[in-house]
This record gives structure tokens, C-alpha cells and sequence, in this order.
């Protein structure tokens, strides 16, 4: 059965026709329509998430997985604040993700009516677009529909419908009262047939000027795995002109790059900045992680930075000079043919002192005690080479950026708003839609925070939860300032702790260690195949780590 309302219909006729295949529905009585018409369309497949915020970062790990648009419904109410940090995430990662809030019609919003608010454009500044639609007009809400939903298709993002309806909520229909014929949908612009090439006598000027300079660095940050980029960035690396530095979350490994980008410049002299220092900087991809580069390129810029995204032109250090409005895919398979090798030794430079600072990181990473540092590295070890590995925020996935992962295992995380609100979460997105096993790592902080991630009857037996527990905000022991403030205590968060109780309430295999050869010998069967997904607690020594990552650093 349907709904009767044909506004309910019409909404999740248009999730059907621009490719929804997947809703997380938080249970509430506005949104009843919209979930009786879920219930009778079978493409999509439904699931239940009672805390909204929870929710908004579960789609979004779903959508960041499968790089398709996943929906979420809620009710009136607050319950729609509830997603706006997996919104806002999803509007700097480029994560398709559609938004459904059933709303109170106008006649009731402001008068002292129950679970009502100003739900219209409420996420104006972080939306690609908001749909307000009316019950009692289907012309402008198939206009509105479509100019949303296209929005989507231009530009990955998260877009806003809201629909309200009047009382009564839960009558029925064996009548379809939406018609599938008003959609129009749009060329997708992310095909490389469908983008406009760049004119190439314009990209001739750069190549040039590219031939020409002996100092050249491309900076990639967080990227889906891509083969064609790979090649491309590959062919690149040939230039002896060229250094490449990418990220573990740029799922992009070659010998000859740069991949732990903090591991080799965080000690750099003023001298050493202006040695590396590129002549043209090339950047491409997501949010980078590292500070130090940076604080870098933003010391010493470049003569000129090119930045390479079909929408977005990302000033990140502050010199700017040119954006090149096409996929990087699209570029390099036209710059390709442009460019030159470069007489050089930068690259040699470069890839002679990541070899030094290589060499004195496993010289370390034997003798040092056991503290974050030690769990990373052992973990590093372990972790299969099949693998999606998501990383929690904060010191985390900084930790995480100090060691080479296996070119077969995908890493992810939420980094286009860095939070550490929705993790967990995302991690549990991940890994429902995954066919390789999902290994989540987190920080305490992290891991408490949304532990509502758990109450999820979706999560599958092969999920994988590593918690390093340093007792609360281990990283404001190393960043400058906090211990200098006599306040440690509240940028810390300081607990006592244990994922014991939350394990056994959500039906989690549960396992606590404090030393090396306990984490060892627990991580020789945690990945095996199981009959419950399992959490591994670390407890690490609070004061150590932050000595342990100066004297690695120093």
C-alpha cells in the first residue's frame, strides 16, 4: 500500500529515478507518509536509526563507501539539528547525501505547537540545495525536486528536502498519485566523456612554464582509489623535477612519493624549508591532514600553485594563482601529453631524506616503550592486507599519517570538518556496505562520544573496533599551549573509563590489554571470522605517550 499523500509520493519517486538505493530512517510520527511510501517501493532498502545524529554519520558512511547518494528521513522537530554535523561533513567531502525532513505546514510553525521549528533552509550555509516544498502544489515541487537532486549530480554533496504535511498522517492507497513522467535529469559531469576539456593551446602556457622549472611538488590530499590516477601519477613520478606527497588517506602509493609526509619534514630548519621549498605546487583532492606542511608552503610559497577541482578552488596555503575547473582525471589526461622530464635532482633530494628519516623511524619504533606510538606500530603490523581501515579524528588519524598501511587496504576519514563527533558512526556505515572487512581505530574521546554508533542491529560480525584509551585527549599533552595554561584538565577530559559494559549492552566480543605482548597476541586471532563483530580496548600510559612522541620527533 501507499500513502495517500501525493507529495510522500512524489518525494520518493524522485530518491527512485535519481538513484537512491539506500534510506536511514529515524522512527517519528510527521514522516509517516514518507516511510509508508518507503515501505511499499522495493528498490530502496530501509534502514532504522533511532538517533538521528548517529544516523546522519551512518548514510554518510554508506555513501562515502559506495559513492552513491544515500537518503535519511527524520521527523519534525529537532531531530533535523541532529544531522548537521554529518551534513556539514558531507558538504566539505563531497558526499552525496539527500535529506528528508517531514515538517508541520506554515499554519502551524510559531505558534506554540509541538516538535515544531523553522525547519526551511535551516542548513543554508553547509547545502548544495533546499528544496521547500508545498502539499498543496506538485508543479513547483517536481521543479524544486529536480533542480535538487541534478544539484547533486553537478556537485557531490548533501542537498535538503523538506516536505510538510497536514494531518491525517497514515492513511492509504492502492493508487499511484505521482507520475515517474516530470523528472529531468541532467548530464553526470563526474563521466570524463561528459566534461568540457581544457582548451589546449591555454594548458600549453602552463606546460610550459611546468618544462621549464626544476622544483616541482604535487600535494594530493584524501582521494577514493582511482587506477587511471594512479597511472597518471605514475607516469609523473618519472620526472626527476617532481616529488609527489600524498596521505594514507589518499589511497593513492608509490615508491618514489612522499606518503608520510609529517615523518619527513617536521624537524625541517629554516635552511631545509627553502631547499625543498617547490617552484610550482600542483595540489588536487580532499582535506590534507598534516599542519606541518602547511605551516610549509604557507612560509616558504611557491612561485606558483595550481589547483586542480571541477568545483571548488582551494586556497589552503594562501597562494593561490590558478584553477584549473576539471576533474583531475581530465587534466592529467591532457597534461600528460604536455609535459617533459626536468634535468633535476629535488626529487632525488626528497626521496634520499625520506629514505634517512625511514631509517631512523624503525630504529625507533624497536626501541620505543610502549605508549600510542608502540600500539600504532604494532597494529601497522598486524592489520591485514585486505582491509577498509577507517580512523577516528584528532591525534588519531595524525598517528595513523607516521606509518606505511598496505596498498591493498582502503583508508578513510571524516575530514572534511575533522570531528570526532560521528566516527564511529561512519566506521559502521563503512562496513554494512563493504565486501572487505572493516577495521575501525579510535581514541577514547572519539569512541564515547558517539557510542550511540553501537545501538545498530545492521552492524556485521566481521566489524572491527580497536580503542587506544590514553585516559582522554592524549593530544593536548603535545600540541603547544594547553600545558602551559594550568587548565589541562578541561582541554584533556580526563576519565576513567571502559568499553566493557557498552560491548556486552550491543553484543560485542570484548577484550582490554596494557602491555605489548598482550596486544600481540590478542591481534593473532582479532580478525578471524566470528560470530559477533569484536572491540579490542587499549589502555596506553597518559603521561609516556606524549614523552615517547617528542623524543620520536626530536
Amino acid at each position: 500500500m501507499h500513502s495517500n499523500k501525493t507529495l510522500a509520493q512524489q518525494v520518493i519517486s524522485a530518491c527512485v529515478f535519481y538513484g537512491v538505493k539506500q534510506v536511514v530512517i529515524s522512527p517519528g510520527s510527521r514522516n509517516a507518509p514518507l516511510i509508508i511510501e518507503l515501505n511499499a517501493t522495493n528498490s530502496i532498502q530501509k534502514y532504522s536509526v533511532v538517533d538521528e545524529r548517529s544516523a546522519g554519520f551512518f548514510a554518510l558512511g554508506m555513501a562515502k563507501q559506495t559513492q552513491e547518494p544515500v537518503a535519511l528521513v527524520c521527523s519534525s522537530g529537532s531531530a533535523l539539528l541532529n544531522y548537521y554535523p554529518a551534513i556539514a561533513e558531507a558538504f566539505y567531502s563531497k558526499i552525496p547525501l539527500v535529506i528528508i525532513s517531514a515538517d508541520r505546514p506554515k499554519h502551524l510553525i510559531d505558534i506554540g505547537d509541538g516538535q515544531t521549528i523553522r525547519q526551511e533552509n535551516v542548513f543554508e550555509n553547509h547545502i548544495l540545495f533546499s528544496a521547500n516544498l508545498e502539499e498543496e502544489n506538485p508543479e513547483i515541487n517536481y521543479n524544486l525536486l529536480n533542480s535538487a537532486f541534478n544539484k547533486l549530480i553537478e556537485i557531490q554533496g548533501p542537498i535538503h528536502v523538506n516536505v510538510p504535511f497536514n494531518e491525517p498522517l497514515y492513511n492509504v492507497t492502492d493508487q499511484i498519485l505521482a507520475t515517474n513522467n516530470n523528472w529531468i535529469k541532467t548530464e553526470n559531469k563526474d563521466s570524463l566523456l561528459s566534461e568540457t576539456p581544457l582548451d589546449v593551446e591555454e594548458l600549453q602556457v602552463f606546460a610550459d612554464t611546468w618544462n621549464k622549472a626544476s622544483k616541482k611538488m604535487i600535494v594530493l590530499g584524501a582521494y577514493t582509489p582511482d587506477e587511471m590516477l594512479q597511472t597518471q601519477l605514475n607516469h609523473l613520478a618519472k620526472d626527476p623535477s617532481v616529488i609527489v606527497l600524498t596521505e594514507n588517506t589518499s589511497n593513492i602509493h608509490n615508491p618514489s612519493f612522499i606518503n608520510s609526509i609529517d615523518q619527513v619534514i617536521f624537524s625541517f630548519s629554516e635552511k631545509d624549508y627553502k631547499a625543498f621549498s617547490p617552484e610550482i605546487l600542483l595540489t588536487f583532492g580532499g582535506m590534507v591532514v598534516s599542519k606541518k606542511i602547511k605551516q610549509f608552503l604557507r612560509t616558504q610559497p611557491p612561485k606558483q600553485h595550481w589547483h586542480i577541482d571541477k568545483d571548488t578552488a582551494m586556497d589552503t596555503y594562501h597562494c593561490l594563482s590558478h584553477h584549473f575547473e576539471v576533474s583531475p582525471s581530465l587534466f592529467f589526461s591532457q597534461f600528460f601529453f604536455l609535459s617533459k622530464n626536468k634535468k633535476s635532482d629535488y626529487q632525488n633530494n626528497w626521496l634520499t631524506l625520506k629514505k634517512n628519516r625511514l631509517a631512523k623511524h624503525n630504529n625507533f619504533v624497536q626501541k620505543a616503550a610502549f605508549s600510542d606510538f608502540k600500539v600504532f606500530s604494532i597494529i601497522n603490523k598486524f592489520a591485514p592486507k585486505q582491509l577498509n581501515i577507517q580512523f577516528s579524528n584528532s591525534s588519531t588519524i595524525r598517528y595513523a599519517q607516521l606509518f606505511s598501511w598496505k596498498s591493498t587496504q582502503l583508508i578513510g576519514c571524516n575530514r572534511g570538518t575533522s570531528g570526532i563527533d560521528g566516527s564511529t558512526s561512519t566506521a559502521v556505515g563503512v562496513s554494512v556496505v563493504s565486501k572487505k572487512q572493516t577495521l575501525f581505530i579510535t581514541g577514547d574521546i572519539s569512541f564515547f562520544y558517539d557510542s550511540n554508533a553501537l545501538w545498530n542491529k545492521y552492524i556485521p560480525n566481521n566489524f572491527r573496533v580497536i580503542i587506544i584509551n590514553n585516559k582522554g585527549g592524549g593530544i593536548f599533552r603535545f600540541i603547544p599551549g594547553p600545558t602551559t595554561t594550568e587548565t589541562l584538565d578541561y582541554f584533556e577530559t580526563p576519565h576513567n573509563l571502559r568499553a566493557k559494559q557498552l560491548c556486552k549492552m550491543h553484543n560485542f566480543d570484548y577484550q582490554i590489554v596494557q602491555n605489548k605482548d598482550s596486544l600481540e597476541a590478542s591481534l593473532t586471532d582479532f580478525f578471524k571470522p566470528s560470530s559477533r563483530p569484536k572491540l579490542l580496548e587499549i589502555l596506553t600510559p597518559t603521561e609516556q605517550n606524549a614523552i615517547v612522541l617528542k623524543e620520536y620527533f626530536s
